[in-house]
């Protein structure tokens, strides 16, 4: 399946469409497909408020009639969360403060695109909190109903205080204390209802747990019920909340047999091979932890540990010596670990620790002891001796930590990048989680060392994609992608390996090798009776490059493979941006017979207006809208509007992204010409769709 961006609703108020196109090739270039809008009035600005939900609103300063604060006011007074950014052409702060009180997010100088698309980046990650927000207190409020229902069908008797008082009880704790209803019981104090025998061990539990300084939350007393029998209990106690008041939740449960509980308790928490926690348990535990830091009561620091290439002693000492190591290491770890930290085995060989320093620095030199306690132990295993290593991930417990599982993610990917450290090519480390670290944030000159020294290793794959006629057009197209190799041998796209900053001169020495080999490979498979045609994609940088089609000329002649089996695939975007260039070097290309196709279509504020500098033969449409005309109606119109504007202008039109049958109809009633996905073929490294399946 393959990964879709999430599409940016924008609107725009600008009086200049060349600038409004740029902030949107703007918005392309950094990744995020954008389906912009330009607001032309206020009635038009009310019209687009109502058909749609927008995610961003980008103006620049005006004195005309439709001005950033007339749209201002109207998104207020429509109580629509829409993040504003206003851009002024002579920035000056009591304007910017101005703005601000009017509600904008943020105001910046119009010549500053590098700080807009951090901004835009932060309103759009800060909007996605809201609307998750929102969407969480719809979730709360359909769980607190279906609390309050499983509260009332519990067989266990539960009830809630405050201040010492009766808040609510279930009907089995009003049968368990003989009340007919819950309204005799609110009158009534809890303390009445323990037994003379056992007040005194009550409220001295009640303060100490008050205080914080409990060892445990489980209470074993006597009751008085209604009629005055007695009957011993344990009751449970646990913080909550009620009608959104602080108060303390009893389970009311009668004595049972302690010992054969604390037996059942062990066996359901325990790992059978190591004696600790196991993962159950212990996620109970960490999600505790994260609630208590998340209310500012703990600060704590979770450690992933993972024994190295421990596949490799499996293999040599068997399953019963590898679970000698496994126990042994178990021990080390109850030896080293202070008693308030909480120690599981939650994989084959993965461990958990929770580490009750707030200190992250400290629980990091804690961390590497241990790596070095066990690089230096001697693990006997039956006659043999053997040694292993440890690579240690650290994910933050604080006000600020995610969820339990999420938190663990974070530990584990941590624990897994301590292998990508200088002198840690076989774990040995340790490693605290940074959000930077994981957003592919490398600096442009990593990413493009890396670039160089994949094309100078040869660490590069070509992949073919068939695009297929829906019209029985009988032709074989394909589209042509690259993926650089990993140390890992995994396959690296080229949206994370080739940054939009890159330098012209490694861009268009690697778009002049992709497209040689491309030619290379369709002349070889055009010589076994094929006549297929390659879709090739290239960055802006060759566009502007002068000597490219000249170089290709000769490329082409060498090959002897006629100019119309390729066709130049150019994105919109890029398109626009470098119109004059774009215009030259497709007529360049033209002259020798190759074909033009325009890429991600359909998210300029003018789509059309390209063909007037741009004779493009195909145009495939972005991705974003094979994905909404599955599920929005007008979607589906505005996509036959544009294929319907595109068959006028004789452009033949190809789909991407079609990964199930369900949208094919559609496609077929819209006129499309071509489509391309996943239900069709992934990318392969052969040439080898047998198109005359379709006939």
């Amino acid at each position: 399946m393959q990964k879709k961006n999430q599409t940016v609703h924008l609107l725009l108020l600008d009086s200049s469409q060349n600038d409004a196109e740029k902030v949107v090739s703007l918005m392309r270039n950094a990744g995020k497909a954008t389906r912009a809008h330009r607001v032309t009035s206020l009635e038009d600005l009310d019209e687009s408020l109502a058909e749609q939900v927008w995610d961003l609103f980008i103006s620049r300063e005006s004195d005309g009639e439709v001005t950033y604060a007339a749209c201002l006011e109207q998104i207020k007074q429509q109580e629509k969360d829409i993040p504003f950014i206003v851009l002024l052409e002579n920035f000056d702060e009591e304007t910017a403060i101005g703005a601000l009180k009017q509600g904008a997010r943020d105001v910046l100088p119009a010549d500053s695109l590098s700080r807009l698309m951090l901004a835009v980046k932060r309103e759009l990650g800060d909007l996605e909190e809201r609307r998750k927000r929102r969407n969480m207190e719809v979730y709360l409020r359909e769980a607190e109903k279906r609390c309050n229902i499983l509260l009332e069908s519990s067989m266990d008797a539960i009830a809630y205080i405050n201040e010492g008082m009766h808040v609510f009880s279930n009907k089995a704790y009003l049968d368990l204390f003989g009340y007919e209803d819950i309204d005799d019981l609110m009158c009534i104090p809890v303390m009445d209802t323990v037994a003379g025998n056992s007040k005194e061990k009550f409220k001295s539990f009640m303060k100490r747990m008050n205080e914080g300084s409990s060892s445990g939350n489980e209470l074993t007393c006597t009751i008085q019920k209604e009629d005055g029998t007695e009957t011993d209990v344990v009751i449970s106690f646990s913080q909550a909340t009620y009608d959104g008041e602080a108060c303390t939740q009893l389970i009311v449960r009668p004595e049972v047999d302690s010992e054969l509980e604390e037996k059942l308790r062990k066996f359901s928490s325990e790992d059978l091979l190591t004696g600790l926690y196991n993962k159950i348990h212990f996620m109970e535990h960490l999600d505790n932890i994260v609630e208590k830091a998340l209310n500012r009561e703990v600060q704590a620091n979770l450690l992933y540990l993972e024994l190295d290439d421990f596949s490799n002693a499996r293999a040599e000492y068997g399953i019963a010596g590898a679970d000698t190591i496994l126990a042994d290491v178990a021990s080390m770890l109850r030896k080293v670990c202070p008693e308030d930290y909480a120690i599981a085995r939650l994989g084959d060989e993965t461990f958990g620790i929770i580490s009750m320093m707030s200190d992250t620095k400290a629980a990091e030199k804690f961390a590497k002891d241990l790596c070095h306690q066990i690089a230096e132990n001697l693990f006997e295993v039956g006659d043999k001796t053997a040694q292993i290593t440890a690579s240690i991930g650290i994910a933050r417990i604080n006000e600020n930590a995610p969820a339990a599982n999420d938190l663990m993610t974070r530990a584990h990917r941590a624990c897994s990048h301590v292998n990508t450290l200088k002198g840690s090519e076989k774990g040995n480390g340790v490693y605290v989680y940074n959000t930077v670290d994981f957003e592919g944030d490398a600096s442009s000159e990593d990413l493009m060392a890396t670039l160089q020294t994949a094309l100078d290793n040869n660490r590069f794959k070509l992949l073919f994609q068939p695009i297929i006629g829906l019209r029985g057009e009988g032709e074989e197209h394909y589209e042509a992608f690259l993926r650089m190799i990993n140390e890992k041998q995994e396959e690296i796209s080229p949206s994370k390996f080739l940054p939009i900053d890159s330098s012209a001169e490694l861009s268009t020495k690697l778009d002049r090798w992709v497209i040689l080999q491309n030619i290379k490979s369709l002349s070889s498979h055009r010589s076994k009776g094929h006549d297929s045609r390659l879709f090739l994609n290239i960055t802006p940088h060759t566009i502007v490059d002068k000597s490219f089609v000249e170089w290709l000329g000769v490329a082409l002649k060498a090959a002897k493979l006629p100019g119309n089996s390729l066709i130049f695939q150019i994105k919109e975007s890029d398109g626009i941006e470098y119109l004059k260039q774009a215009k030259e070097f497709t007529e360049g290309l033209q002259k020798l017979g190759c074909k033009i196709s325009i890429n991600q279509f359909g998210c300029a504020l003018n789509p059309f207006n390209t063909f007037k500098h741009i004779n493009a033969d195909y145009v495939k449409l972005d991705g974003s809208y094979t994905e909404e005309i599955q599920k929005d109606e007008k979607a589906r119109a505005h996509v036959k509007e544009i294929i319907q504007r595109l068959q006028e202008a004789e452009k033949l039109t190809i789909v991407p992204f079609v990964e199930n049958a369900s949208v094919l109809s559609t496609l077929w009633q819209a006129g499309v010409n071509y489509i391309q996905g996943y239900y069709l073929q992934e990318p392969t490294t052969e040439m080898n769709y047998d198109f005359s399946e379709g006939e």
